[in-house]
C-alpha cells in the first residue's frame, strides 16, 4: 500500500456548528535546497533537501468555516486586513488537490485571512510558512471530527498536505532541521512529507543566529513554481540533483562533529548552485540584484579579517540570510548594521529554531 493511502479521508462529515480556527507556521530556510520536481507528477521533488525553521519569520492563518447550504463551493481570501482575489487561483488549486484526503472540505465555506511578519512573494519562503499555516488549520478542522487523532498522524499529514500548496512547505510543519524527499542516509526520509532531523546534532547547530537582508522587498517578477518547471530542461539538472544529494551525505556528517567553516563552505555553495541553475535555465534569467552580490563580497572579506563565523545562504530570490552562532551574535550584528544596512531595504532578525 503507498504511504498517501494512509492520508485518505473519504467518509463525510457533517459538524453541528461553524468554527474559526487560527495557526501559526513558520517561514524555512533550506540549506541544501530543493529545486526541481520529478516530471508528470504533483510537487515530488528531484533530490532531498533540509532546512532550519526560522523562529520570528512567520505567517499567521485564521480559517473560518461555515457549512454548506449551496452546492456552489465560496473561498474567500483576505492578506493584512484586505481581500485578495490574486491567491484565489493557487488556493482552489490546493483545496482541489486535497480533496481525495479530505473529503469533509466539501461540506464547507470558507474565509481565509492570513499575514505576515515579512514581505510576500519575495523569496523569504512566504508559500511554505502560508500552505503550511492552511494545512495546519485543516488538520484542526480533521482533528474535530476524529477524535482519536493521534499527533504524530496529524503532524505527517499536515505535511502531507502543505506539500500539495508548496514543496518547500512540508517542512514548515516542523521546528528545528526538517528533511524532505527521500535519501539512502536518512532513516524515515521520504518524497511525500518531511520529517525532522532523526540524527545527531551538535550543541553548535541547534540554535543559530539568522539575520536576512530585504535586498528586494517587492514580489519576484518571475515565480519559483516557474524556476522549478524551467529544470526539466536544464542541461544540468541531472548532475545537480547528484550533487544535491551527495551534499546530504556530507552535511549529516558536519551536523554531527560540528564543524562551522564546513558547515559554511556548504551552504554557500548550495545557494551558488541553486542561482547557477536560475542562470542556466532556458530561458535564463536573474534574481540576484546587484546589492545582493555587495552583500556577498562583503560577507567574505569579513569573514577573512575577523575570522568570524558569519556565511551566506540564499533562497529564490535577492535577499540573503546570514547564519552565525549564537555565541558570537553581538559582534556580528554589530557589524552587520554598521557595514550591511545600507544596501538593503530592511533587516529582519530571526533565529534557526
Amino acid at each position: 500500500m503507498k504511504k498517501s493511502c494512509f492520508f485518505y479521508r473519504k467518509k463525510k462529515y457533517s459538524l453541528v456548528q461553524n468554527g474559526v480556527i487560527t495557526k501559526k507556521s513558520p517561514s524555512n530556510i533550506a540549506l541544501i535546497k530543493y529545486w526541481g520536481k520529478q516530471k508528470n507528477k504533483i510537487q515530488i521533488p528531484s533530490n532531498s533537501s533540509i532546512s532550519y525553521s526560522l523562529e520570528k519569520v512567520y505567517t499567521e492563518t485564521r480559517l473560518i468555516y461555515h457549512l454548506r447550504e449551496k452546492k456552489k463551493r465560496s473561498i474567500k481570501i483576505f492578506f493584512s486586513g484586505k481581500e485578495n482575489t490574486s491567491f484565489l487561483p493557487k488556493i482552489l488549486e490546493f483545496f482541489h488537490r486535497i480533496s481525495l484526503y479530505c473529503s469533509y472540505l466539501r461540506d464547507f465555506n470558507f474565509v481565509i485571512e492570513t499575514k505576515n511578519t515579512f514581505p510576500h512573494s519575495s523569496g523569504i519562503a512566504s508559500s511554505a510558512s502560508s500552505m503550511s499555516a492552511l494545512a495546519l488549520c485543516i488538520m484542526e478542522i480533521e482533528k474535530k471530527l476524529v477524535s482519536s487523532l493521534e499527533e504524530d498522524f496529524f503532524l505527517r499529514k499536515a505535511s502531507f498536505l502543505a506539500r500539495f500548496g508548496s514543496g518547500s512547505a512540508c517542512r514548515s510543519i516542523y521546528p528545528g532541521l526538517v528533511v524532505w524527499g527521500g535519501h539512502k542516509s536518512i532513516k524515515g526520509s521520504n518524497n511525500l512529507y518531511a520529517i525532522p532531523y532523526p540524527y545527531k546534532i551538535h550543541p553548535i547547530f541547534t540554535k543559530m543566529g539568522d539575520t536576512i537582508l530585504v535586498i528586494d522587498e517587492y514580489p519576484k517578477k518571475i515565480l519559483s513554481s516557474k524556476g522549478h518547471q524551467l529544470m526539466i530542461h536544464n542541461p544540468y539538472a541531472k548532475e545537480r540533483f547528484k550533487c544535491a544529494n551527495k551534499n546530504m551525505d556530507r552535511l549529516i556528517s558536519i551536523l554531527k562533529m560540528g564543524d562551522l567553516q564546513e558547515f559554511g563552505e556548504l551552504i554557500e555553495h548550495e545557494a551558488l548552485t541553486l542561482h547557477a541553475m536560475i542562470m542556466t535555465s532556458h530561458p535564463y534569467f536573474l534574481w540576484m540584484k546587484p546589492n545582493t552580490l555587495h552583500v556577498l563580497y562583503k560577507v567574505w572579506d569579513f569573514r577573512k579579517q575577523s575570522k568570524k563565523n558569519i556565511y551566506f545562504t540564499l533562497d529564490a530570490g535577492a535577499n540573503v540570510h546570514l547564519l552565525y552562532p549564537i555565541q558570537e551574535i553581538v559582534s556580528i550584528r554589530k557589524w552587520i548594521y554598521s557595514d550591511l544596512f545600507s544596501y538593503c531595504k530592511k533587516i529582519i532578525e530571526s533565529f534557526c529554531q
